[in-house]
């Protein structure tokens, strides 16, 4: 685990910020007729124009500033020419790299009309990552957090992914810990105060089951259902947790 400072924190905070005002910006981008590949030229252009970098583009030779997984793709979807349709359900996943400091964040966003069903998947994921955050605190530990999302999760038959998880976050795009959405078997260390992990339930509305395309990135549901993913920053402080990308107004 990679404990930040104080100061470290805030500088942390500083990048998250800006993450989040762009999530806040890109929403009236977001709609039927959008094309991917333009809001993700809008994404990098916002985050250049605020002397910052996207910390995505070239990790592990990624090609693109965001993260737009469509409908059944769950996470790492690159962008490409598609319209949003009504019906569409849109992931978006950033980081933004502000003076080597690292934020991370994801959203879900309906296009248009969406079915009562997927209204539900929207609300449920959004409730578990909360779940997961007001579980973090000085002492607890890493399975606090997984049971507390999959507690959300699980009585309403969502299928929540194993293969991918959240992280620590803050010098760099991952580091440790891994933060499952699960219960899993092995390591379950404490949260010591300084650290930042990305918090990130990734929830299909049939099986946990996922594959990754030929492309190398883009994961998407086995069953051809859809998927929401929605992710925070959070800081393990002394008074408890930080939610470092949540927009201070």
């Amino acid at each position: 685990m990679k404990i930040k400072t104080k100061d470290q924190l805030r500088k942390i905070h500083e990048s998250c910020q800006l993450l989040a005002a762009m999530f806040r910006d890109i929403q009236q981008e977001i709609g039927e007729g959008a094309n991917l590949l333009d809001l993700d030229h809008w994404a990098q252009e916002y985050i250049l124009r605020h002397k910052a970098k996207p910390a995505f583009k070239g990790y592990r030779d990624y090609p693109a500033t965001l993260c737009t997984s469509l409908n059944h793709e769950v996470i790492h979807g690159i962008p490409r020419s598609r319209k949003l349709k009504k019906g569409d359900l849109l992931s978006v996943d950033c980081g933004i790299d502000l003076n080597g400091y690292i934020s991370d964040m994801a959203m879900t966003f309906p296009i248009g009309n969406i079915t009562p069903e997927e209204e539900k998947l929207l609300r449920v994921t959004q409730e578990s990552l909360w779940a997961g955050i007001r579980a973090v605190k000085p002492g607890g530990r890493i399975k606090d957090i997984s049971s507390a999302i999959s507690r959300v999760i699980e009585p309403n038959g969502y299928g929540i992914v194993h293969d991918f998880c959240g992280h620590g976050v803050g010098f760099s795009v991952h580091e440790p810990p891994e933060v499952p959405n699960y219960v899993r078997l092995g390591p379950n260390p404490r949260l010591p105060v300084g650290l930042v992990i990305a918090i990130e339930p990734m929830v299909n509305m049939g099986t946990a089951e996922v594959t990754v395309l030929d492309d190398g990135w883009t994961v998407v549901t086995r069953d051809g259902k859809k998927s929401a993913h929605f992710e925070h920053t959070v800081a393990v402080v002394e008074e408890g947790y930080w939610v470092l990308t949540e927009l201070v107004s």
